[in-house]
């Protein structure tokens, strides 16, 4: 049987559902290129219709598409490559062709070894229209967000999704019952795509079956559906449940609603809502003061249902809440960790702040397992501010230093050792034949074998009480 979202597949604009008004500000986009020519991204949730939007633009538009996913092209040169394609083939006629780049919001400052720059330019100096396809806007690098306009997809609602599931029925020539689809389109939430395969999976012999309909599907909260829900929409206790759905650390979530809440709040209620913020300020100073993660809790409840309940009026509307919040350097510091965690362990940034980062906090706290600690700053290249960050120690504390000043040499070693000798040369230039160097590596090793096994029994403790700790840690080798 076909997939169903392809089969599907809007051909034309008018056939994309639940955002006209993003429908309509793409279309001009598109018929004013000429006068504008700058690049756009399409930005909102997964399964909400970014990419279909786009290639039904090209079918109206009469554009033949060129298409890169950025989880596949990430380097300065792949992107590159991409651009000069799109060139040659703009000199072959005069026709216009549609450059689209899906999952834009790939590609990270740190790890992309020169792809958001590049990407940059090639929006900035493009000849033809470039259409960015991103789930989260703001894990853009900055200079590629200010180079594109901007339009939003929102979640498709509920009555938008039922007709197109009830359509889909007629044409198939399946039966189905009206509450099945708006059970099938409500656990879904906002999630068109993923709606329509849940409806192909409950066919069975030319029926749509109320089997397996309850739950919901595991949608990840972009950060606007979250601060609709807590500012305007929902009620304490289904506030705080969205924070549960948010892919976002409690520290980004306090930030994010103590920026936005003045746009919805005002007299009492704004006051209410900055007295829960700061309790919940007050639960993530415990976090990072005892490493004791269980008190994000407290946090969430305060940022969540606390804020929501200080709402006393409805709300209503959109609001247009504007970029992310200022940044601190502390946030900044807490990113750049982020980002050489996320590099090793090939996964999101924001993956690597909320899941992984925890455990390196945990493990390293106030470096009392100093060896681990030493692999760590090794491990990410990491300096003073950024191992007290992870630690909860001092930048300036001697420990600190010690432990970036050991990571650091063992660097360097470990650069000398993958050198295979390109240095050995130098090293000898001035040792004559050789027999000076070769006595003084004799008397270095009668040092080692000899006085430094005279070292102090409690030196020797303390080495096996850290090859213990190394040891107790098992398997993080993998994981750090």
């Amino acid at each position: 049987m076909a997939d169903w979202t392809e089969t599907y597949r809007p051909t034309t604009l008018s056939e994309v559902r639940g955002n006209n008004k993003a429908r309509d500000a793409f279309e001009e986009w598109a018929e004013t290129w000429d006068d504008h020519g700058d690049a756009v991204v399409l930005h909102g949730s997964p399964g909400v219709g970014k990419t279909s939007a786009a290639h039904a633009l090209a079918n109206d538009m009469g554009w033949p598409v060129l298409e890169m996913n950025a989880s596949d092209a990430r380097t300065s040169d792949e992107i590159e490559r991409f651009a000069g394609r799109a060139a040659s083939n703009a000199t072959l006629g005069s026709r216009r062709q549609l450059v689209i780049l899906d999952e834009a919001d790939n590609l990270h400052r740190h790890k992309d070894r020169g792809g958001a720059a590049a990407m940059t330019r090639l929006v900035k100096d493009a000849s033809q229209p470039v259409v960015l396809i991103a789930n989260d806007y703001y894990e853009m690098s900055a200079g590629l967000r200010s180079a594109c306009r901007e339009v939003e997809f929102r979640d498709v609602s509920s009555r938008s999704i039922v007709p197109v599931l009830r359509d889909i029925c007629r044409r198939e020539d399946v039966t189905f019952e009206e509450s099945v689809l708006e059970t099938i389109a409500d656990r879904n939430r906002g999630d068109l795509r993923g709606a329509i395969k849940d409806l192909q999976s409950r066919v069975k012999d030319g029926a749509v079956t109320a089997e397996a309909t309850e739950g919901r599907r595991d949608k990840t909260e972009d950060i606007f559906s979250f601060l609709d829900a807590v500012l305007k929409e929902e009620p304490a206790e289904a506030a705080l449940r969205t924070t549960y759905d948010a892919d976002e650390t409690p520290d980004d979530l306090l930030q994010w609603v103590e920026d936005k809440v003045p746009k919805v709040y005002d007299g009492a209620e704004l006051a209410d809502a900055y007295d829960h913020l700061a309790d919940a300020d007050v639960w993530l100073g415990r976090v990072r003061a005892t490493q004791n993660y269980s008190y994000w809790r407290y946090a969430t409840d305060n940022l969540a249902a606390g804020v929501a309940a200080a709402r006393r009026s409805e709300r209503g509307g959109w609001t247009r809440y504007g970029g992310a919040p200022y940044r601190s350097s502390r946030d900044a510091t807490r990113d750049y960790v982020a980002e050489r965690v996320a590099e090793r362990a090939g996964v999101s940034t924001a993956t690597a702040r909320r899941e992984l980062m925890p455990y390196l906090a945990t493990m390293t706290h106030h470096c009392k397992n100093r060896e681990l600690t030493i692999r760590m700053a090794a491990r990410y290249d990491l300096e003073a501010d950024h191992v007290a960050f992870v630690t909860g120690s001092g930048k300036t504390t001697n420990k600190v230093q010690g432990i970036v000043e050991e990571a650091e040499r063992r660097g360097e070693e470990a650069a000398v050792e993958g050198s295979r000798g390109a240095f050995a040369a130098v090293e000898g230039t001035d040792a004559g034949d050789g027999s000076d160097a070769n006595v003084d590596g004799a008397e270095a090793g009668a040092d080692v074998d000899g006085e430094g096994a005279n070292d102090s029994d409690a030196d020797d403790a303390d080495d096996a009480e850290e090859a213990d700790a190394a040891d107790d840690q098992a398997g993080l080798s993998e994981f750090m």
